[in-house]
């Protein structure tokens, strides 16, 4: 049975809302560093939240929109190996991966018409993955803005359910015995 935790923001953000970080001024240099100064909580509630369900990081995946998509790519970032996949709804780079392991699979989900977070910025990701040897996709809502819809939710479940982590290909063609530790089942 699946279990899925949802985390909100760490930071009050208007009457009622959360966010992780400011936004208010946030410039392309001091986006990272705002990202990054909030990055230990994220890691540390991702961990908490693995150790109290006893489901290990090759069995989680990290899923996100905007704000927190942002908080789910650059945690692998920061902690390669944090989880198998991350879904990342309009969400960006706060920079641009300089590295990138086929330990994690990534999914961006961008709709074509967001105004808030450009289309460009999954583009770049996605082209900035590749070149560091990433395993990434990218898929376009054309004539969604920045929200999640339907459409949006059924990439994310056919990834989820049927996209082979490109780990499991480079393991079969390095000739070696396959590891069992990641076995993911689907009832």
């Amino acid at each position: 049975m699946p279990l899925v935790v949802s985390v909100g923001g760490a930071e009050p953000c208007g009457p009622n809302g959360r966010q992780w970080f400011s936004v208010q001024d946030v410039t392309e240099e001091s986006r990272q560093e705002r990202v990054n100064a909030i990055m230990p909580t994220f890691v540390d509630t991702v961990r908490y939240w693995q150790q109290q369900s006893g489901v290990k990081a090759n069995a989680t995946a990290l899923i996100g929109f905007s704000q927190g998509a942002i908080m789910a790519l650059e945690s692998i970032k920061a902690e390669p190996g944090l989880a198998s996949r991350v879904i990342a709804f309009n969400g960006r780079y706060a920079t641009l991966p300089e590295r990138a392991s086929t330990e994690t699979t990534i999914h961006l989900i961008h709709g074509g018409e967001d105004r808030v977070i450009e289309l460009s910025h999954a583009v770049a990701g996605q082209e900035a993955l590749i070149r560091a040897g990433g395993d990434v996709t990218l898929d376009i809502v054309d004539d969604l803005g920045h929200a999640i819809d339907d459409r949006s939710i059924q990439f994310a479940l056919d990834h989820l359910r049927f996209t082979v982590p490109k780990h499991y290909f480079d393991e079969a063609l390095s000739g070696g015995k396959p590891n069992d530790d990641d076995i993911v089942e689907f009832f």
